[in-house]
C-alpha cells in the first residue's frame, strides 16, 4: 500500500502543476501575452527608401529655382528604432536643439548625439543616416534593425531651401499583429520645427525666442486648396 500511495502522490503534481498553469494563462492580462510574444520575436531588418514629389506642379507656390548647390532638396536623412519613450520630433512640443540645427541646416549634429544618448539609455536603437537627395528623380535608400524593444522607426530630413522646414515621420510601428510587416509605405508631410520666424524658402535667419512647438507646416507652400500635399513617401520593406 506505501508504494501505491507513492505512485499516486507523483503522479498528481504534475496535473496539479498544468492545472496551475492553465489557469495562470487564462488570468494573464492580454497586454502582458502581447509581451510574451514580443519578447519571443526575432529582430528585423528593413529596407528605408525614400521619393520626392515635391515639386513645382505639386506645390507651386514660391517654389524654389532650380540650382545645384541652393536648389530644392532634401538633407540627408537621419533616425533611429526605439520605443514608444522616444521620437525624433512630436507635434506640439519645441524642438530640440538637434531637430532645430537639422530643420534649419539640414547638419546631422547634435541630432545624432542626441540619438546616440538615446541608444546609450535603451530607449532607441543605433542611428540610420543617408547622404541628400538633390536629384528627385532618384531616391534615398538605407537601412534599419527593429526588435522586441525597439519596434518603432522616426526619420527625418531638411526641405531645403528653408527657414526650418522639414519632413519625416515619427513613430511608426512596424509590428502589427504579433508579427513584423512585410511593406509599409507613409506619405511623407512638410513640418515648421519651430525654431525660425521665417514664412519662405528662402526666408534670412530669424531665430524664435522663445521656440514654438513643432506643427504642420500650413503656409501655401505645402497647403493647397485647404489640404496638405505631400512632399514625398518612405517606405518600409522588411529584408
Amino acid at each position: 500500500m506505501r508504494g501505491t500511495r507513492t505512485r499516486v502522490s507523483m503522479v498528481a503534481i504534475p496535473v496539479i502543476a498544468l492545472a496551475f498553469l492553465a489557469c495562470a494563462r487564462e488570468e494573464m492580462p492580454a497586454e502582458d501575452s502581447t509581451a510574451m510574444a514580443a519578447v519571443a520575436m526575432a529582430p528585423a531588418e528593413y529596407t528605408v527608401i525614400v521619393k520626392s514629389t515635391w515639386t513645382k506642379e505639386n506645390h507651386p507656390f514660391e517654389y524654389p529655382s532650380s540650382n545645384p548647390v541652393s536648389g530644392p532638396h532634401f538633407s540627408g536623412t537621419i533616425g533611429a528604432a526605439h520605443n514608444a519613450s522616444y521620437a525624433i520630433f512630436a507635434e506640439g512640443s519645441s524642438p530640440t536643439p538637434g531637430l532645430e540645427r537639422l530643420s534649419e541646416q539640414g547638419k546631422h549634429d547634435p541630432l545624432d548625439a542626441e540619438i546616440n544618448a538615446a541608444t546609450a539609455a535603451g530607449t532607441a536603437g543605433p542611428l540610420f543616416q543617408t547622404g541628400p537627395l538633390r536629384e528627385f528623380a532618384d531616391s534615398l535608400v538605407g537601412s534599419v534593425q527593429v526588435d522586441s524593444a525597439h519596434p518603432m522607426v522616426s526619420l527625418v530630413m531638411m526641405v531645403a531651401p528653408s527657414p526650418d522646414w522639414f519632413t519625416g515621420v515619427s513613430n511608426v510601428n512596424l509590428m502589427e499583429g504579433g508579427g513584423w510587416v512585410a511593406t509599409k509605405t507613409i506619405d511623407l508631410l512638410a513640418y515648421d520645427s519651430g525654431g525660425d520666424d521665417g514664412t519662405t524658402y528662402k526666408a534670412s535667419d530669424k531665430d524664435a525666442n522663445p521656440k514654438k512647438p513643432t506643427s504642420r507646416a500650413s503656409t501655401p507652400h505645402f497647403v493647397v486648396n485647404g489640404n496638405a500635399v505631400p512632399v514625398g513617401t518612405v517606405t518600409f520593406i522588411k529584408k
